[in-house]
């Protein structure tokens, strides 16, 4: 045994020790909750000089796992962590990687796949990964967190597969406990070896081609190779297990249970529910029941002999799913060990429950009640457990209008913004009251951007802190049409709400008349949603694009975006002996819009709430008549910017003023410089700014006068190509 020490930590703060200590090469990751913690704790690791890990933040979470399939190509060793609707995103990349026979690891936090969204954990998301080719381990607790993953990378670099460490999303990743790891990095590193590869892709001497187009019969000899990869994969587990065993004193098996050998009533289930399993076997067992619990530790390969030899003396099996493979009468574990019983011929009567969806908490009361209705003939076979009936006189009280029909005169604000007077008749299309954080600039800038809107209004939004805070189930701070879909497909979706819109009027189906259709973005949502944006401003839907850009992932716990200045602390771009923030500059994405030919773009600051107003309306214009428009909003993070709620419009006009978020309009390809703090004499620089928040205070110090000075020339720059192309100089 090699030498230990104890830690009190989550199964994030695990994950990210043991990815620590293996030293692994490079990270591909985005943000999603819950698997986010893992990033940003290697970020504060690589910011102290712990580690030397390369870590990249892609776009989204697509990008995130073909820059891994890229760098596993490459001969590096990598890894992943993802989570719900981020790992379906990214889900057809994972058979390209075990097709090829890339090694590497991901973590995968088990959560809620969306819709409607639940950031919770069940495990909605890991079943799809059944089919993708990668051998799956499941850790049930945060020591086997730590230890999967070192198991892991050996397992994925004996078999050349990639590999999947999977954990229950907030009850195993965030709930801390007292765990072991190695002392020291060198006896992990020993433990795996060497990496090898027999035929090296950078290599220029021998050159190779990977991912070769495949007709008949290479197709089926390549997925043949890659069950007999699955095979060795289920022959070397054990051996696996028992080298880790003797080098930690933890041996694992396949599939663990309590209480199985002479049980004759058994729950079988996944994850952390196991340990509450274990506490009620206990208490039934004393009070002279036959009951017992089991689980297993490897969901691919499966362990069908295992789990067969285990519960072998089992009457009545009941299996709980946090998860439903709907249709098909139950979840995807209780189909598998449905199957695995009738192969090896037991004689059990087998239920299944679905349990605990959205993350719904498990007591030891519930394991009893499960395994009551395992041996109760009148239960049904397949249910769901935990439901909750809604009360008919409250669902007519559901029923009823939330709000009054939206009715007023026009008042022709028109394409240059009219008489501002007539704002103050504009209907509130947005209730009062919502979950922001006191100071938060989204309530500020929809207002704003609402007051220019004459016309009704039909709102996306997409995933972020806007959409989190307005419609908290089963209330709705909307008295408009509200539709939500996730961060990289919401300019698509609106997209397709507008076609249709204009078809149904131009047939009679639906009222004629103009309306707004308003996709609201933020929270970094226009990094992993800008190709979707893109390719909608492209097509010249008649729709209107409204970025709130906070400067980072906020609703995530703010990591870098690329939007996120240069130099500011993050949960992924921490301040140390190593890292002095963020590495590379903030996205222009105003210009980026503007390059596609769209017919309106334009920057607003609530700082400038007339010039707000008056383009809000433009934008309206262009959007119901031309085509796509694009108005972006510096929009205030008291939280996460660390400044003070009271001052936040006093910080959005110190960016303005030192032109790092410069306000103009790109309208039919002219652009007009709308506020030029140079001839007002208001012109700050650039550190006056980042002095007035938390998250950019340290930049005030001589250590990094040079970060400083290229974000001051960069905005420089910036600024006066703007003039240039607006006439100015």
């Amino acid at each position: 045994m090699k030498k230990q020490v104890m830690e009190y930590a989550s199964g994030n703060e695990m994950a990210a020790i043991a990815i620590k200590q293996i030293g692994y090469d490079l990270m591909g990751y985005y943000p999603i909750t819950p698997s986010t913690q893992i990033a940003e704790n290697l970020d504060i690791m690589r910011a102290n000089g712990e580690t030397d890990l390369v870590m990249v933040a892609a776009e989204g979470e697509h990008s995130a796992a073909g820059i891994c399939y890229g760098a596993a190509v490459a001969g590096g060793r990598v890894v992943n962590a993802t989570s719900a609707n981020g790992l379906l995103y990214a889900i057809e990349q994972f058979p390209v990687q075990s097709g090829t026979r890339y090694p590497m690891v991901m973590n995968v936090v088990c959560r809620t796949v969306s819709g409607p969204l639940s950031i919770k954990g069940d495990h909605s998301d890991i079943m799809y990964l059944l089919n993708a080719g990668w051998p799956i381990l499941f850790a049930n607790t945060v020591q086997q967190v730590y230890d999967f993953n070192i198991i892991a990378l050996k397992l994925a670099e004996m078999v050349r597969l990639p590999v999947v460490v999977a954990y229950d999303g907030f009850f195993t990743s965030h709930q801390k406990g007292r765990c072991y790891r190695f002392n020291d990095d060198k006896s992990v590193r020993e433990y795996i070896g060497e990496k090898k590869e027999e035929y090296p892709f950078l290599d220029l001497e021998h050159p190779i081609t990977v991912g070769s187009y495949m007709n008949e019969p290479d197709l089926i000899n390549n997925r043949y190779q890659l069950h007999l990869a699955m095979e060795k994969t289920d022959n070397v587990l054990s051996e696996l297990f028992a080298s880790f065993g003797e080098l930690s004193g933890r041996y694992y098996n396949k599939v663990d249970g309590t209480q199985c050998e002479d049980a004759e009533d058994v729950l079988v289930l996944l994850g952390s529910s196991y340990d509450t399993s274990v506490d009620a076997i206990e208490e039934l067992r004393a009070q002279g029941k036959k009951a017992g619990a089991a689980t297993l530790n490897v969901l691919r390969p499966f362990p069908g002999k295992e789990l067969a030899s285990l519960l072998s003396n089992a009457r009545n099996i009941m299996v709980a799913d946090r998860q439903d493979s709907y249709g098909a009468g139950g979840g995807n574990l209780s189909l598998e060990v449905r199957a695995t019983m009738q192969k090896y011929h037991s004689k059990a009567n087998i239920k299944s429950l679905v349990y605990g969806l959205g993350g719904n908490d498990f007591f030891k009361e519930d394991v009893k009640a499960m395994l009551e209705w395992a041996q109760d003939d009148s239960k049904p076979d397949f249910d769901y457990y935990g439901i909750s009936a809604g009360v008919p006189s409250e669902q007519k009280e559901h029923e009823k209008p939330l709000f009054a029909p939206l009715v007023r005169e026009k008042t022709a604000l028109g394409v240059n913004g009219g008489n501002l007077n007539a704002v103050t008749a504009m209907p509130d299309r947005i209730a009062p009251g919502h979950g922001a954080c006191p100071g938060c600039g989204i309530p500020v800038n929809l207002n704003l951007l609402l007051r220019g809107i004459e016309d009704p209004v039909v709102f996306l939004f997409q995933t972020g802190c806007a959409m989190i805070v307005t419609t908290a189930y089963p209330k709705t701070s909307f008295k408009v049409p509200y539709l939500h879909n996730l961060f990289q497909n919401g300019a698509a979706t609106l997209s397709g709400i507008v076609e249709i819109c204009h078809r149904k009027q131009a047939k009679g189906e639906i009222p004629p008349g103009d309306i707004v259709f308003v996709m609201v973005s933020g929270d970094g949502g226009m990094d992993i949603g800008m190709g979707s944006a893109l390719g909608t401003a492209l097509r010249g839907h008649r729709l209107l694009i409204f970025e709130y850009d906070n400067g980072g992932y906020m609703n995530t716990g703010y990591q870098l975006s690329y939007s996120t200045p240069l130099g500011a602390r993050s949960a992924t771009s921490h301040v140390g002996k190593e890292q002095y923030g963020k590495s590379f500059y903030h996205k222009d994405m105003p210009q980026i819009m503007a390059a596609t030919g769209i017919p309106y773009v334009a920057t607003v600051a609530e700082s400038h709430p007339i010039d707000f107003m008056k383009k809000a309306a433009k934008a309206a214009h262009y959007a119901k008549t031309v085509g796509t428009a694009y108005v972006k909003a510096i929009s205030a993070c008291p939280l996460n910017w660390n400044d003070k709620p009271a001052t936040e419009r006093k910080v959005i006009e110190a960016a303005v003023n030192c032109c790092y978020f410069p306000l103009y309009e790109v309208e039919q390809g002219v652009t007009k410089i709308s506020y030029d703090p140079d001839k007002t004499g208001k012109r700050i620089p650039v550190i006056e700014w980042l002095s007035m928040m938390g998250r950019t205070k340290h930049l005030q110090k001589e250590e990094y006068s040079k970060v400083v000075e290229q974000l001051q020339k960069e905005t420089d720059r910036r600024y006066l190509k703007l003039k240039r192309t607006a006439d100015l100089l």
